[in-house]
């Protein structure tokens, strides 16, 4: 069977204000032509269909439009929701969207119910896990302690029961929206940390032919059997690196994998440029950038005078400005916002106890802020699902 794997559509989202809803039609069309052109079998979407939960109308008249043009090919697609969406919003008419050919999975109860499709050698299961937020699921899977990793497992014990009461020789695809170990984050993902983690082993998804993930906005191969395909298009200017694809999976009638990466459209390339305003405006090694979307960083000693203006004079589409002078990082005049660089906010509450009280928290200190942390981020999104 050959499978079609992307994820992290995130429609509707902007790229500092630029908005990608062309980019993201343009994109749609490129999925449809590949499924045609490479006789594609079915069609894996592994979360963040939107980009909030509550998207704006082009948006969701995108996702309509896909949905047509998937369903008008013929080909089955699953898709389940992310950490992004609002599965209850996204699971809106899937029982009718379902008799198309389009398997929405959105509700954590389904995960050990599949998607059974079949080709010449017999049946493969799809399981779509949606995005499991484990404060909101923990009683669903009857976990003592609402973490990635156990709700997961515990979702992934529902998925093997069901694959080992089916016939043998039952091919299986688990489609999951998660931040599984070894993957590589970018700056445009949503932070899921619970009780200071966000990552679970790759081992929590033993048992299954192919997992196709979502979440992580790089494409990436933390096993031959376990894959990211990464968003479609760059969401952040840490994502400049990237070569935006989707993965042709081809499960072999004894559940062995091969993939291919299938490159994505891009719709301007990006580049991320750091000295002085001078040495940008100077450089010639520079002019390859001059048609991309910039973030310039500037290192000058003193800010200089209308660097934007100067700045958008040879680069048009500079879209970010930082300014970043080079100093020592003990240097007093180093900026609150650079010392604060990588630092989780539960780092940042930490380090505040110790700065005012002289110490940092104790174990049982420590416990109450993450508890307090984790309950304010499922609170944010009981709120934001509920708008």
């Amino acid at each position: 069977m050959r499978i079609l794997h992307t994820s992290d559509w995130h429609l509707g989202r902007a790229f500092h204000r630029v908005s990608m809803l062309g980019a993201q039609s343009e994109f749609i069309g490129h999925l449809v032509a590949a499924v045609r052109e490479h006789e594609v079998d079915a069609v894996v979407v592994a979360g963040d269909v939107y980009d909030r939960a509550v998207p704006p109308l082009a948006a969701v008249e995108l996702f309509d439009d896909a949905l047509h043009r998937l369903a008008d090919l013929g080909v089955p697609t699953v898709m389940i929701s992310g950490n992004h969406d609002s599965a209850r919003r996204l699971g809106v008419g899937a029982g009718l969207i379902d008799r198309a050919g389009i398997h929405l999975r959105t509700e954590p109860s389904a995960c050990g119910t599949p998607v059974v499709l079949a080709d010449a050698y017999g049946d493969v299961a799809f399981y779509g896990l949606p995005y499991l937020e484990p404060a909101l699921v923990k009683d669903e899977f009857a976990v003592e302690r609402a973490g990635h990793e156990t709700v997961l497992a515990a979702a992934m014990d529902r998925v093997r029961a069901d694959l080992a009461a089916r016939t043998a020789g039952t091919r299986s695809v688990v489609l999951a929206h998660a931040f599984v170990t070894g993957g590589e984050p970018s700056d445009s993902e949503r932070d899921i940390t619970v009780g200071g983690v966000a990552a679970v082993p790759a081992g929590v998804f033993d048992g299954v032919d192919y997992v196709a993930l979502g979440h992580l906005h790089g494409c990436q191969t933390l096993t031959d059997r376990v894959r990211y395909s990464g968003s479609p298009l760059a969401y952040s200017f840490s994502e400049a690196g990237h070569r935006k694809s989707m993965w042709l999976v081809d499960l072999a009638a004894d559940g062995t994998v091969t993939a291919e990466r299938l490159d994505c459209p891009v719709p301007r390339p990006l580049a991320r440029l750091r000295g002085t305003l001078d040495d940008l405006l100077a450089d010639p090694a520079l002019t390859p950038h001059e048609d991309a979307w910039v973030e310039a960083t500037l290192t000058d000693p003193v800010r200089p005078a209308d660097p934007m203006a100067r700045l958008t004079d040879r680069f048009p589409h500079t879209l970010s400005l930082v300014f970043d002078p080079d100093r020592a990082p003990d240097d007093p005049d180093v900026s609150y916002a650079r010392r604060l660089a990588g630092r989780t906010d539960r780092q940042i509450a930490e380090d505040f106890v110790a700065h005012v009280r002289g110490a940092g928290p104790d174990e049982h200190e420590l416990a109450v802020l993450s508890e307090a942390f984790d309950a304010v981020r499922a609170d944010g999104t009981v709120r934001e699902v509920a708008r």
